[in-house]
């Protein structure tokens, strides 16, 4: 098995610091420090060097971290096939995600994977995609749920991870139960063009993607509001403020005076939605199965909204 330290100094050269070291290992800031300290003595190599009140990788630190991307994908792969081989089933399984799949997607396979491998221990973690990737490299968890576009880290360009695509989540239109079209079943977005909307701050991802879906429809939104949470956006919805964008994964059931319409003709955003693990690990045959659940899953919500927020 892969030496814990080596991974403690894999998750330093990721988040740069002992104390976030430590939170995302579970390890007290001096056990970070001993663990470094003791993988320099015994390679008999400096890893670390002084920077102000902290410590910085040297480019012997660097050059090992980099190096050991390798050794950790074919570790990952040999487990996954042992543990296929000898029909074995690893004890600990960790899954994360953003709020929205952590509760669509993520819990509902925990509660499968409970009930069908009573043996194993299942842990859900919210995150946010950069926060998953740390984790992931942590050993925190061994699944991540994340929205591709969230995220600075491309999982595609990253060699350290392997991705799924588990689908591309359609966002639709919501708006005040009293609206003229809210008897429709679908709408356009330029029929909507004229409408006050909600939707976050410029310079956020879900800013780009609206604005993306109404350039390609030749139209220039007014913008009336801002929100960041979509529990926010649709209160605002439901207020009369204006119309919002949500996407179909998330659920509208608890929501008053606010009705759902699928977006048609040109301009359909979407976000894409993937599965992350570390590289190698992918065969494991309990992220296959995982992966299997939550396609699933997603697909049956996708194919129920919005008639389930009726």
């Amino acid at each position: 098995m892969i030496d814990a330290r080596l991974i403690t100094l894999r998750v330093f050269a990721r988040c740069g610091t002992i104390g976030a070291t430590a939170e995302l290992t579970g390890y007290s800031p001096s056990a970070v420090s001993a663990q470094l300290r003791e993988l320099q003595r015994v390679l008999g190599m400096q890893l670390l060097t002084k920077d102000g009140r902290g410590v910085r990788l040297t480019a012997t630190g660097r050059f090992l971290v980099a190096g050991s991307d390798t050794l950790i994908a074919e570790w990952e792969s040999l487990r996954a096939a042992a543990m296929e081989a000898g029909d074995q089933v690893q004890s600990r399984f960790g899954l994360g995600g953003f709020s929205t799949a952590a509760a669509q997607l993520l819990a509902p396979l925990a509660a499968t994977l409970r009930s069908t491998r009573p043996q194993l221990e299942v842990q859900v973690l919210e995150a946010n995609p950069a926060r998953c990737f740390d984790l992931l490299v942590a050993e925190r968890i061994d699944l991540a749920v994340i929205v591709a576009m969230q995220s600075d880290t491309y999982v595609e360009d990253d060699p350290r991870f392997e991705q799924t695509v588990l689908l591309d989540d359609p966002l639709d239109v919501i708006i005040p139960a009293d609206h003229p079209l809210a008897s429709r079943e679908t709408v356009t977005l330029e029929e909507l063009a004229s409408e006050p909307w909600i939707t976050e701050a410029a310079g956020s991802t879900y800013h780009s993607l609206f604005t993306a879906a109404f350039t390609a429809v030749g139209v220039t939104p007014r913008i009336a509001h801002e929100a960041v949470e979509w529990e926010t956006q649709i209160a605002f919805v439901g207020a009369g403020l204006g119309v919002g964008l949500l996407p179909r994964l998330a659920p509208l059931r608890s929501a008053e005076n606010v009705v759902r319409l699928r977006i048609t003709g040109k301009g359909k955003p979407a976000r894409r939605i993937v599965a992350a693990v570390r590289r190698g690990s992918i065969a494991s045959p309990l992220i296959q199965e995982s992966l299997g659940i939550l396609q699933v899953s997603a697909n049956r919500i996708l194919a129920a909204r919005p008639e389930d927020d009726l």
